[in-house]
């Protein structure tokens, strides 16, 4: 519910701040006194559009706030939370939505707190405040407008959420399947590439230091005569020649051993000796080992260049090391794995874009279901409150038709309007004046009263072209909507205005050559002046005035 206004530098206000409360508010004013300047306003903080011409000559902003008091538990509310928005803070108990015009530069616009876009108002703010007026029925004329409506009075919010959730899962699966299939080319050649590379690895077998043993091989057969002879000598020299090392330190052994038993310090010289003869003996042993296993072998050599030759070209080509070789043909193993489970997954992946695909046209055809029966019954109860509100004959026949699926489903709903008997009923936006579509507008939101989760209706010229009995008519219509839910309405007729719960007069002065609009909450004992005005002019008769407090005294009495 909207419950306080200031505009600042708007138009023709210069200052202005109007605190609005629960039921019917009737705004009046004589003709041209500026009362199409609220529901501009108002149309600012739905997101409309902001032009430097709004703002007021002399300023070089124009500045339009908003406090929207919401409904402790609505979801609005807890949308609001999780997008960072904020409610009730600062004193303030409840939403402030403020739009700012600047002059030669960009507006801004605050929602919660935060910075906004006109689309996040326009998300937020044109579902609490609904505004129908000569200048604007977008809310009655446009298709998806038309769409919810028929799905709020048919109460589908859960049919409409599956939809909306099937529709989502439909196109997820749908693209997923596309992307997938999409590769299927690339994959096949990404296959024969990794097949060709695992066979490569597979026949060459490396195996991690394999190349060092190899370079080491290959140096002992390339260097066989020198490692021969270096091996061979040395075993003679410490072992197996005359006078060899060994047998020269088994002499010295010789000596001292019997000398050690008569002095103990060479004992330890008797015994290092001793670790020394053998050492020297082992050596020798493994120098003749070593020389003996000494082969020249040129086709050994050859075979040992080949496989080192290989071992690198496949190191150059997949990088890295001999022992990470081994490591690359795991991983090609891998993803040759994967890629050859393509035909599973493709599988898959079609399984599910087709039951989503099932998913979607079940919610589609649920939802024309239930649309189609409620469309007849919208119709006749639509048509019915036209009646009452002047409309002797008018028709509102609400068309279903089929169209591609989407997020709302399968139908495009059309509102037609047949104004007249023996007339063909024709789209509404084509046909219905700026009044009749008021007058429209009120008609399903009193149908809608009951399902509607809009909290303020604001009616332009609701009234326009009417007058007598069916002006009363729409007022007692706009104080039984009004009990639910905040109505404002800007009216012309005193009839009308006499069922307000509050009163809001709207002036135009002009002084010294400067033209400024004001709008004033009347107290109770201003109002019946302000009736009589709108009978008689600006100097009502004593007659006007008995009959403004009759027709006040009237309006407050329950209808039968």
């Amino acid at each position: 519910m909207l419950t306080l206004l200031r505009i600042s530098g708007f138009a023709l206000i210069d200052e202005l701040e109007i605190a609005f409360g629960p039921g019917l508010t009737a705004v009046t004013g004589e003709t041209g006194a500026g009362k199409s300047i609220l529901v501009e306003a108002l149309g600012l903080l739905r997101g409309g559009r902001a032009g430097a011409d709004l703002i007021r000559t002399g300023r070089d902003e124009a500045r339009v706030e908003a406090l929207l008091e919401l409904p402790a538990q609505s979801e609005l509310r807890a949308r609001l939370a999780d997008d960072g928005r904020q409610v009730d803070v600062d004193g303030d108990e409840g939403l402030v939505v403020r739009r700012v015009i600047a002059r030669g530069g960009r507006g801004r616009a605050h929602l919660g707190g935060s910075l906004a876009t006109a689309a996040d108002l326009a998300a937020t703010v044109a579902g609490l405040i609904d505004i129908a007026s000569q200048h604007d029925q977008q809310s009655l004329t446009d298709p998806e407008s038309q769409l919810a409506i028929l799905d709020a009075f048919a109460e589908n919010q859960a049919l409409r959420a599956e939809m909306t959730e099937a529709y989502q899962a439909r196109s997820e699966s749908a693209a997923a399947l596309a992307t997938f299939s999409a590769n299927a080319r690339a994959l096949s050649e990404r296959e024969d590439l990794l097949r060709f590379q695992l066979t490569e690895l597979e026949a060459a077998r490396p195996a991690a230091g394999e190349d060092e043993a190899l370079a080491a091989e290959r140096e002992r057969l390339k260097g066989a005569e020198r490692f021969f002879a270096a091996t061979a000598s040395g075993e003679e020299t410490l072992y197996a020649g005359d006078g060899a090392v060994a047998g020269r330190v088994a002499g010295v052994l010789r000596d001292l051993t019997p000398l050690a038993a008569l002095d103990p310090t060479l004992a330890p010289l008797v015994e290092r000796l001793g670790d020394a003869q053998a050492g020297i003996e082992d050596a020798a042993r493994e120098l003749g080992r070593y020389a003996r296993s000494i082969r020249s072998d040129p086709a050994r050599l050859v075979e040992i260049e080949e496989r080192l030759f290989l071992l690198q070209r496949l190191c150059r080509k997949h990088g890295g090391t001999v022992a990470e070789l081994a490591a690359r043909q795991a991983a090609l193993g891998a993803e040759l794995g994967e890629i050859g489970s393509y035909e599973e997954g493709l599988a898959a992946r079609q399984a599910e874009a087709a039951a989503a695909e099932a998913r979607a046209t079940s919610a589609a055809a649920a939802l024309s279901v239930s649309r189609r029966q409620a469309a007849g019954n919208l119709e006749r109860k639509v048509s019915a409150v036209l009646r009452e509100l002047g409309f002797a004959s008018a028709r509102l026949p609400v068309a279903v038709e089929t169209r591609e699926l989407g997020p709302s489903g399968a139908d495009r709903v059309r509102f037609l309007f047949a104004p007249n008997p023996g007339e063909e009923p024709r789209p509404l936006a084509k046909i219905a004046s700026g009044g009749e579509l008021s007058r429209v507008m009120l008609a399903v939101k009193q149908t809608l009263a009951r399902t509607d989760r809009v909290l303020t209706y604001v009616f332009d010229e609701v009234d326009a072209g009417i007058g007598g009995g069916t002006a009363e008519v729409i007022g007692r219509k706009l104080k039984r909507l009004a009990a639910n839910r905040q109505v404002i309405v800007i009216t012309h007729l005193p009839q009308v205005a006499a069922f307000a719960d509050a009163h809001v007069r709207v002036t135009k002065t002009t002084t010294r050559g400067k033209t400024r609009v004001e709008i004033v909450r009347l107290p109770d004992s201003e109002r019946p002046g302000e009736i009589a005005r709108m009978l008689a002019g600006a100097a009502p008769s004593a007659q006007a005035a008995a009959h403004a407090e009759e027709m006040l005294r009237n309006a407050r009495q329950p209808s039968g």
